[in-house]
């Protein structure tokens, strides 16, 4: 029988192979938004809105798309995002997609809820690795878990902030989503936190009730800072406000997220949040996004409005369910082959030479639309 993924030409085919895959239940908490799941299709739909105004006659012979990372030279300013559960999608989920991300010379973020632990990540070999974390009401149990990132390699915290409680995934509450028995969340399994009930609802909403700290604030980033000497990067801010705060706190890095739209619904893609946040951030502290993300192009297109690199979640879990560690390293090239060739068209030779000018948005073009209105008689 032919393979369906020798055939594929672009990372959004891979999802169709996952979906044929995957149990419903799995695929549905991998692809599904909260509620009416419009940011969802938002996050892509805002990108599709954004237009090249590219240079022409450049000598693009040679284009290089790495960068630097918080101190990290990567191979391209495309990452991984952090996404739960990957052995859901494959017997060796996250190791096999940390061997992927290493391979290419990019940089991993692990979910504080993986079902391989931070020390399993690690074993795999080299590689340039965030620790994505949530903060459990026992703060011993983040600082221990804090300090076992620190020791096993990792060179960054990504502290999720847009996640007191669980948005309203009606996917999950229909499946009655738990985390399949013969797994556990690895980085817990010794603290009896390990295991998902399984309940009438989500299981993971009642665990999210349960474990996490909806009173986090922005004392409990001073506490994180005092605990570990990793640079820790905000993932959940899409506004100005929250941008100032966070560089007050001593932030050295924001990601623009909405959590893949899966917590609060009817809020903005992250693409149309990120000029916000950058104008914010003024320099002081690189700017990041996650959400939607699914070509070359939209990382050339966040990158020209001010981000430093982008990051790719859904995607990942994709070429993982098709094909394990092959399938997310033919993500991996895939967006570099094509974000490479969209600077060339674009005229870029290097990263540093992407800028605001080559692109221009809706409301750009609105602008430049004539002001009167006719009406036509009644």
């Amino acid at each position: 029988m032919a393979n369906p993924a020798a055939t594929i030409t672009n990372v959004c085919e891979f999802e169709e192979v996952a979906k044929q895959k995957l149990p419903k239940m799995v695929y549905d908490y991998y692809a599904s938004g909260a509620e009416d799941q419009w940011t969802l299709k938002e996050n892509r739909h805002a990108f599709e809105r954004i237009r090249f105004r590219p240079r022409i006659l450049i000598d693009v012979t040679n284009v290089d798309t790495s960068t630097t990372i918080l101190g990290h030279k990567v191979s391209m300013p495309i990452m991984v995002a952090p996404t739960a559960m990957q052995r859901m999608a494959h017997p060796e989920g996250e190791l096999a997609t940390a061997r992927a991300v290493a391979s290419h010379d990019t940089i991993m973020t692990l979910s504080s809820w993986a079902t391989s632990s931070v020390e399993e990540v690690a074993s795999t070999g080299p590689g340039i690795r965030f620790f994505q974390l949530y903060v459990y009401k026992d703060r011993n149990v983040v600082a221990q878990l804090v300090r076992r990132a620190e020791k096993a390699g990792f060179t960054a915290i990504a502290l999720t902030v847009d996640t007191p409680i669980l948005g309203r995934r009606e996917a999950d509450i229909k499946n009655r989503f738990s985390l399949p028995p013969h797994l556990t969340l690895k980085n817990f399994e010794g603290l009896d936190l390990g295991q998902m009930e399984k309940t009438q609802d989500s299981g993971l909403a009642s665990y999210v009730a349960g474990q996490i700290d909806k009173s986090l604030s922005w004392k409990d980033v001073k506490w994180l800072q005092s605990i570990t000497s990793m640079p820790i990067l905000v993932k959940g801010v899409i506004t100005a406000e929250d941008t100032k705060l966070a560089i007050q706190c001593g932030c050295a890095g924001i990601i623009v997220s909405n959590h893949g739209a899966r917590q609060l619904d009817y809020v903005p893609a992250t693409i149309s949040a990120l000029e916000e946040v950058v104008k914010a951030a003024a320099g002081k502290v690189p700017v990041f996004l996650d959400g939607g993300v699914r070509r070359g192009t939209d990382a050339l297109k966040a990158l020209a409005l001010g981000a430093s690199g982008v990051f790719v979640g859904r995607p990942v879990l994709w070429g993982l369910a098709s094909e394990g560690e092959a399938g997310v390293k033919k993500v991996l090239q895939m967006l570099r082959e094509e974000f490479q060739l969209a600077m060339a068209l674009a005229g870029a030779t290097k990263v540093s030479e992407i800028t605001r000018s080559h692109v221009q948005t809706e409301q750009e073009r609105m602008a430049q639309l004539p002001n009167t209105i006719t009406y036509s008689r009644l």
